[in-house]
């Protein structure tokens, strides 16, 4: 690190400690040639991500974006804020992980919609249906359908009441 006093570069750490958010470490550090101190802050660097909309417009990414669609699909039904808060954590992990600078946002909606599968099915299906934009009730029932069999199939868990059935077929 060059001191900022006198431009040399033979400085060395003399105390290291998290800073205030434990999103960062303070170093305090000595000059070894004008003997000045100073502070410097060491911060994970993260790849800013680009997300392609429709129409090839992109943006940032905004995890604000990703828990809000969350949380208007598990409206009125019960799945806690902390599962909610997992999931989108899942979500953003496994979005990072990729390791790539832009990234289409229906890939996200991919893997936001597999992460809910087993988080409550009424809410996936909600998800499901504004997210790929259902045009009439035959692919919304489709939907249902493939929710329903996997659910019999036992790939699907419930997450909710033990009590309660995921879905009730209306007769």
């Amino acid at each position: 690190m060059k001191c900022p006093f006198c431009g040399k570069d033979d400085t060395r750490v003399i105390d290291s400690r998290p800073a205030d958010d434990n999103t960062s470490i303070r170093r305090r550090r000595v000059c070894d040639s004008c003997g000045k101190r100073f502070t410097t802050y060491e911060k994970v660097e993260t790849i800013p991500l680009i997300v392609i909309k429709k129409g090839d417009v992109r943006e940032p990414y905004d995890r604000a974006k990703i828990e809000a669609g969350v949380l208007r699909a598990c409206h009125k039904r019960p799945v806690s804020a902390e599962q909610i808060s997992k999931i989108v954590d899942a979500v953003e992990t496994e979005v990072f992980n990729l390791e790539q600078k832009e990234i289409p946002s229906r890939a996200i909606g991919e893997i936001v919609m597999d992460k809910m599968k087993n988080l409550d099915p009424v809410a996936y299906v909600r998800f499901a249906s504004v997210y790929r934009e259902f045009k009439d009730v035959n692919t919304f029932m489709d939907e249902l359908k493939s929710v329903l069999k996997k659910e019999a199939d036992g790939t699907i868990t419930d997450t909710t009441d033990k009590n309660t059935p995921l879905l009730k077929e209306q007769g």
